[in-house]
């Protein structure tokens, strides 16, 4: 019988630690061909849209979908895994909370491999519940000892700088602009849902890694043409999902200022088929799509862990 899990279920279960492993893991998989993945198809319902996409994972046993409804009162989250050896259905997951943690594991992903090995002060642009997260992820992969924090409400990012500030154990300070927020950062997220870039490159310096995690649409952008520009090695979790929704890549692609064969999918980084970076001094960014083969690796150890802990609901077969 496929086992549900609750939003409560899953906060239960889920750590980043767990999210950081399971990502790790897959990006591997891919890296070898075992993963399979179906971009984000959006299918528009007036004021919103209901989204959907796909992935398979033969040798874990898993395939799936992650679907939503997004609209003006916002967006109900739900993975749905089967077996790739006729079990049928497995697992139904709520995962709003989920998206949420591996939104940030993905970035932590990108940091451990993309980063200088130094890097110890994160600036952040945007103080969303998507950014607790992104903050959270990097601080699991490097020695972090400072971070900043930039968003348009001061009582927002004040808010953040004192929760995260007390979650992480270092230092995390509110700053009145973008651009006081970034400066002498080694790593640099953006997580916004800005139509107009919050970076800049007149905000870029040598050495920064930039996980931009905030937009998914073509008619958005987080970063100028001059950022990607100047970002030497450019990363995404999936190609054929960035072409079709990252706008600062697509911008940039039209005006001559980067080119597509320069997109290199993190697993292969993350596989050491490709070098993150060649020097301290490189300018590095990730692009985050928020891809569905993320979504069942994660999932797939929460159904683990749910039935070892025997956690959850069992449906009617």
């Amino acid at each position: 019988m496929a086992l549900y899990l609750t939003e409560a279920e899953v906060s239960d279960l889920l750590s980043m630690d767990l999210a950081l492993e399971s990502l790790d893991e897959v990006f591997r998989a891919r890296s070898l061909g075992q993963v399979g993945n179906i971009p984000r198809a959006r299918l528009p319902l007036g004021r919103g849209s209901y989204n959907l996409m796909g992935a398979s994972w033969p040798e874990a046993g898993i395939v799936g979908h992650k679907s939503y409804a997004a609209g003006a009162g916002g967006a109900s989250f739900h993975v749905m895994l089967y077996g790739t050896n006729g079990e049928g259905l497995l697992a139904i997951i709520e995962a709003n909370r989920m998206g949420q943690v591996r939104t940030g594991a993905a970035s932590g992903i990108a940091t451990k491999y993309m980063a200088k090995e130094d890097a110890s002060k994160v600036a952040v642009i945007g103080s969303g519940y998507q950014a607790e997260t992104q903050l959270e992820a990097v601080a699991a992969v490097r020695q972090i000892t400072s971070a900043t924090v930039y968003s348009r409400t001061e009582k927002r990012r004040k808010a953040f700088a004192e929760t995260m500030s007390s979650r992480l154990g270092f230092q995390v300070e509110p700053a009145e602009t973008a651009e006081a927020a970034v400066q002498d950062a080694d790593v640099v997220i953006t997580v916004t849902n800005a139509a107009e870039p919050v970076l800049t490159g007149e905000m870029i310096e040598p050495g920064m890694h930039v996980n931009a995690a905030g937009g998914n649409s073509w008619l958005r952008r987080e970063l100028d043409t001059q950022a990607v520009a100047m970002s030497e090695i450019v990363a995404t979790d999936d190609i054929d999902q960035a072409r079709i929704e990252c706008g600062e890549l697509m911008r940039a692609a039209e005006t001559g200022h980067f080119s597509w064969e320069r997109l290199v999918r993190l697993d292969r980084i993350v596989a050491g088929l490709r070098s993150g970076r060649d020097s301290d001094q490189q300018v590095t960014l990730f692009e985050s799509q928020g891809v569905a083969f993320e979504d069942i690796a994660v999932c797939n150890r929460l159904l683990m862990m749910a039935k070892e802990q025997g956690i959850g609901t069992e449906l009617p077969g």
